[in-house]
């Protein structure tokens, strides 16, 4: 895989519904059309990372479809939903098996060797921290999950629930919120626990090129110990599940991939235990919130963090784009994290247009593709899709002032590409007001320069390049330059 990644993350049972209704047959893994394959390919993507394949929970369905929250979330978009169109939380993992609605493991196996065979990989999800409340360890094994036995929690009793043989086990739950009741909570200071789930990421890394680590951090000990201590007590581990973990994957696949979900400042600890890239979520609330000096400030960190990060604007989690950001700043925030360093990763109802995020466990998404912003994503896809973009030297420039005392040129985003004989220049005027600043273009030897996205040629002046073009962009404009250099 390149250096600088393209990834596209795709929520299977809502595309397959997508692709179902346009074909007008079911399709499942097993039998994508060759147009869509194309497309992907053309798009330039490394990897497409499958949401959502696990077998589905009976329970978890249940929880869905009862729920008022879910059912408020989908009727404000779609009024006359059906209920049979939601479905359980793929992150209440039921078995490591591929649903058979998708068409199960054989169809996932073909659906890899069409990606691979175009040199693209497939990653899919790794749920570590918990299991969907009716799974099958849940009855047969609950000592690998946090529980109180037969004995009712004398505190949080709102955490638990009884299974069939009256065990009380925790729902899984992220410390700052309240439990997920469609899940039941893995105890990683069980050392049966963690080769029971070893052996779970040791099957899901036989069908697949690397995983997705759904909130990594919550595996991590210290964030079991505080999370859970007055449950599971005891000594904290010597090792980190993780660490192990990875360690076993790639004694027999060295090539796999690890991304990791993980929050409140850990990204360097998860870094460290071997992960290949981990999420940049303070780059996408400073993207969305601040302004471009806070953006700028981010980008200074250590380049090797900054390789190992993953970008986004848009991802199953979070609010979709257009809507979270405003159509022109979501375009120019996707042009940011499509020329930095790290994976760039792309949700395929972002470049589509989705309007607005409906749950997860709704599959019915069929909204009206917006043509403009898949052109736009499309044309951003191929120009990052240079070798400059994936193999180059990165370097983050102070944008230059046109005048004395003239700031909206700290409105500017900047940074340099160099690869051989080419360099890149990027500028996102990420801000309300039109701005300027001046463009050095040091060391170039062919006076001609390239504008990628308005696909123009400029003729440039020794004078002017050497002293710098003064360039004014509008609102959230956004300027790729090409020159030999």
């Amino acid at each position: 895989m390149r250096n600088n990644p393209h990834i596209l993350e795709i929520n299977a049972r809502s595309w397959l519904k997508r692709l179902s209704i346009k074909y007008n047959r079911l399709v499942t893994l097993v039998d994508i059309p060759s147009e869509v394959w194309d497309k992907i390919q053309q798009n330039g993507f490394d990897a497409v990372w499958l949401m959502g394949v696990w077998k589905t929970s009976p329970m978890a369905q249940q929880i869905a479809r009862e729920s008022t929250d879910i059912q408020h979330q989908v009727r404000t978009i779609k009024p006359d939903f059906k209920v049979e169109d939601i479905t359980a939380s793929p992150y209440a993992v039921y078995e490591y098996t591929v649903d058979d609605s998708l068409g199960g493991d054989e169809a996932l196996a073909v659906f890899r060797q069409n990606l691979n065979e175009r040199g693209i990989l497939l990653f899919l999800d790794f749920v570590g921290n918990h299991t969907a409340i009716d799974s099958p360890a849940v009855t047969q094994r609950p000592d690998l999950f946090v529980t109180t036995g037969t004995q009712e929690p004398h505190i949080h009793k709102d955490w638990f629930f009884k299974n069939k043989n009256g065990h009380y086990i925790a729902h899984g739950r992220d410390p700052y919120f309240a439990p997920w009741t469609d899940t039941a909570q893995l105890n990683y200071f069980n050392p049966q626990t963690r080769e029971f789930m070893l052996e779970q990421l040791l099957h899901v890394a036989t069908m697949c090129d690397g995983v997705r680590c759904d909130m990594a951090m919550l595996s991590l000990n210290k964030v079991q110990r505080d999370t859970w201590w007055e449950f599971i007590g005891g000594d904290l581990p010597r090792e980190e599940f993780w660490t192990k973990a990875l360690s076993a994957v790639r004694a027999d696949y060295p090539e796999f991939i690890f991304i990791a979900e993980v929050y409140w400042g850990l990204e360097w600890d998860i870094q460290e235990l071997g992960f290949d890239y981990t999420y940049d979520k303070v780059l996408y609330d400073r993207l969305r919130f601040a302004n471009a000096d806070s953006i700028r400030g981010h980008l200074r960190a250590e380049h090797l963090f900054q390789m190992r990060s993953i970008r986004f604007t848009s991802n199953h989690d979070e609010e979709e784009s257009l809507k979270a950001f405003g159509r022109e700043k979501s375009l120019a925030a996707a042009t940011i994290m499509a020329t930095l360093p790290g994976a760039r990763l792309f949700h395929l109802f972002q470049i589509l247009g989705r309007p607005a995020r409906l749950p997860i466990q709704y599959i019915n998404d069929d909204f009206q593709v917006d043509a403009a912003v898949t052109h736009y994503y499309g044309k951003i896809l191929r120009i990052a899709s240079d070798p400059a973009f994936h193999g180059g030297q990165w370097s983050l420039h102070d944008t230059v002032a046109v005048y004395s005392g003239e700031t909206s040129c700290h409105n500017i985003l900047s940074w340099q590409w160099k690869q051989r004989h080419t360099g890149k220049l990027v500028f996102i005027n990420y801000s309300d007001f039109p701005s300027q600043c001046r463009v050095p273009f040091k060391g170039i030897i062919d006076l001609k320069v390239r504008e990628e996205i308005e696909g123009k040629e400029i003729t440039l002046t020794r004078e002017l390049a050497s002293q710098g073009m003064e360039m004014v962009l509008k609102p959230y404009e956004c300027k790729i330059f090409t020159f030999s250099i």
